[in-house]
């Protein structure tokens, strides 16, 4: 008798070539839709905290519209709720991994004999910045030497990016353009609202989230609104010299020659 093969196809989806979500994220948006809170999502789904929120965070800046919004109030002083995109985003997810099984089950019977190249349909690229957008182009000015590019990441936030003229045109950058716009946590400079001028650029007025102390630098999530958040570190002897705590209104900022952009 001949043992049936069996493929474990995974499914990722992306959105403009870049990653969204795959069987993980869906698995905490999930919980998070079951139980109404992060932090017993976390739980159910066998995730840390942190990485249950960076899982949903990641998910909002990526989506045109959030797929979870956090609620105030309640018995553990507020919780989250699944939106109406989110839970849709839920039912395409598998109903494609579904479609994707029957395929794989097809190809597991025919075998795989010349066709290695198979294997390379899961391959992806991991990137170290914390903070990724799915952007649009909303103009571009361009001098000798630099370009800037201004980009719209949701309905009321813009940022500029600043780039050299051979990177415009390598990433063929023009105004409608998708791409991923990029910053590391470690450029992000935070300040007190009445303290950063009106007219700085990329400034991002938000709430703090969740801030995680580690021996030497902190990590602050910021709600800037509009579903979006952005990931902050800085010394802790900075943060508690500025008494940034969770709940407190502060201002994220940083230069426009600190945006990576990406595109396919």
């Amino acid at each position: 008798m001949t043992t049936a093969k069996k493929i474990d196809a995974l499914l990722a989806l992306r959105s403009e070539g870049k990653f969204l979500i795959g069987r993980d994220r869906i698995k905490v948006l999930e919980a998070v839709a079951q139980h109404g809170s992060i932090s017993k999502a976390a739980k159910a789904a066998g995730f840390s905290y942190k990485a249950a929120w960076d899982a949903v965070a990641a998910i909002n800046n990526l989506l045109p519209s959030p797929a979870f919004v956090t609620k105030a109030g309640g018995k553990s002083g507020g919780g989250a709720e699944v939106t109406p995109e989110g839970r849709k985003l839920i039912e395409t997810f598998h109903r494609l991994e579904d479609r994707l099984s029957s395929i794989s089950s097809m190809i597991a019977e025919v075998g795989l004999d010349g066709q290695e190249d198979f294997l390379l349909w899961g391959v992806a690229v991991r990137i170290s910045a914390r903070n990724v957008f799915q952007a649009e182009v909303v103009s571009i000015k361009k001098w000798p030497v630099d370009v800037e590019v201004t980009l719209r990441i949701s309905g009321e936030h813009t940022l500029l990016a600043i780039i050299t003229n051979e990177a415009t045109e390598e990433l063929d950058l023009k105004p409608g353009r998708k791409v991923a716009a990029l910053v590391k946590s470690s450029f992000i400079e935070l300040s007190a609202p009445q303290e950063t001028p009106k007219e700085a650029r990329n400034r991002f007025a938000g709430v703090i989230t969740r801030r995680i102390d580690a021996e030497r630098n902190c990590e602050l999530l910021i709600d800037i609104g509009s579903g979006k958040t952005m990931t902050a570190v800085l010394p802790r002897q900075e943060v508690e010299a500025m008494g940034l705590s969770e709940g407190g209104n502060v201002v994220a900022q940083f230069a426009p020659q600190n945006v990576i952009l990406a595109a396919d």
